[in-house]
């Protein structure tokens, strides 16, 4: 049996919450997290056309981008709006949780699906919110069981630079200790001074990975006592935030990236402000509202903007700094990432059964 805080847990290690906009609600909206689950609905947000989904496909519960509880609710009547719309779902007991701005700045979100979705090719985080902090950990194991210790941290999730895993440096020594009254050690005696070749072992581990790690280090390490030593680093690891620029395989008319954007998208339809004549190769995305990076991608070379949203004296200053835009609306853009949400947690928790809702009016409410 699959509980509903294991998938919200899934969630929350791709997108952690903290990653989320101070103004935003995001995570729980309705019910238990202990309840169990059997099938879920994923869509872009809540209506009554998503929860009729829901019941006909007996889902336990509904993941939304966006929150359908977003401000404090002062009253809660059924025979008005947000009310009418959330009585049924606690009557059927089927539960809500939302994953907004938290899929939008994490490392692999929103517009990440977006850019591979579109063909960009060297896709990098622009706008950035923040950086994952990183620790050293330096762990000292007794001779004969360091690959055990290095084995199951990397798997727990140190050991991470760049693509590469289970990234670690090992030193042969010397370590000592004298076991005290009452103590039970791994090797020597208690009241005798013990001298045991150990390996000093190190490894990088990043803020979100060092519960687990450190969990996995202690269960594995032979000694009653483990000495460990953790540092913050000053560099950091992944770069968070809402946009990604990349490159297409090679330069484009935009006429071209235009009809590459309504065949990617599924959409008959988009707003263009530039000249369509124009060759483009580097381009910025931003799934929703992305206007407030166009500074930033003008900054960073872009020579189109693909994003949702855009208003008249947005796309206006866009253009006068050479920058096109292709506005393909709020719920295009942002759908490749509930498409790949669900694909992800899918692969996560092969036991549930996830489907989408389709991109439809009711459900961009």
């Amino acid at each position: 049996m699959v509980r509903a805080e294991e998938v919200t847990k899934c969630i929350e290690q791709l997108a952690p919450l903290s990653l989320a906009e101070a103004w935003d609600n995001v995570g729980w909206q309705v019910g238990d997290p202990a309840a169990p689950v059997k099938r879920v609905l994923i869509g872009l947000g809540y209506s009554p056309a998503v929860l009729q989904e829901a019941l006909l496909q007996k889902a336990d519960l509904i993941i939304t981008h966006h929150p359908f509880i977003f401000q404090p609710l002062r009253q809660l009547r059924y025979d008005r709006y947000p009310g009418s719309w959330l009585r049924e779902l606690v009557q059927e007991g089927i539960m809500l949780y939302a994953a907004h701005t938290n899929l939008d700045n994490a490392s692999v979100g929103i517009s990440q699906a977006l850019g591979e979705r579109l063909g960009l090719q060297q896709l990098q985080v622009f706008g950035s919110k923040q950086a994952e902090k990183l620790f050293k950990l330096v762990v000292f194991v007794p001779q004969g069981h360091e690959d055990e210790v290095r084995q199951a941290v990397s798997e727990a999730g140190a050991g991470w630079i760049g693509n590469y895993s289970h990234c670690t440096f090992q030193l042969l020594g010397t370590g000592t200790f004298l076991p005290r009254e009452g103590t039970s050690p791994f090797i020597g005696q208690s009241g005798r001074l013990e001298k045991v070749a150990e390996y000093r072992l190190e490894t990088i581990i990043s803020e979100a990975k060092l519960s687990p790690v450190l969990h996995a280090m202690r269960e594995t390490h032979p000694y009653e006592e483990v000495a460990y030593d953790l540092y913050p680093l000053q560099q950091t690891g992944r770069q968070f935030g809402p946009g990604r620029i990349g490159l297409l395989p090679g330069p484009h008319r935009l006429v071209e990236l235009v009809e590459r954007v309504k065949q990617g998208l599924r959409v008959p339809v988009v707003r263009v402000h530039g000249d369509l004549d124009q060759y483009v190769e580097k381009v910025a995305v931003c799934g929703g509202s992305g206007a407030f990076l166009v500074a930033s991608a003008v900054a960073q070379g872009a020579q189109v903007l693909i994003t949702g949203d855009v208003k008249y004296h947005e796309a206006q200053e866009a253009v006068n700094h050479g920058l096109a835009i292709i506005d393909a609306g709020h719920a295009a853009t942002e759908f490749p990432g509930v498409e790949f949400l669900a694909a992800y947690l899918q692969e996560k928790l092969p036991g549930v059964q996830f489907s989408v809702f389709p991109l439809t009016l009711e459900n961009t409410l």
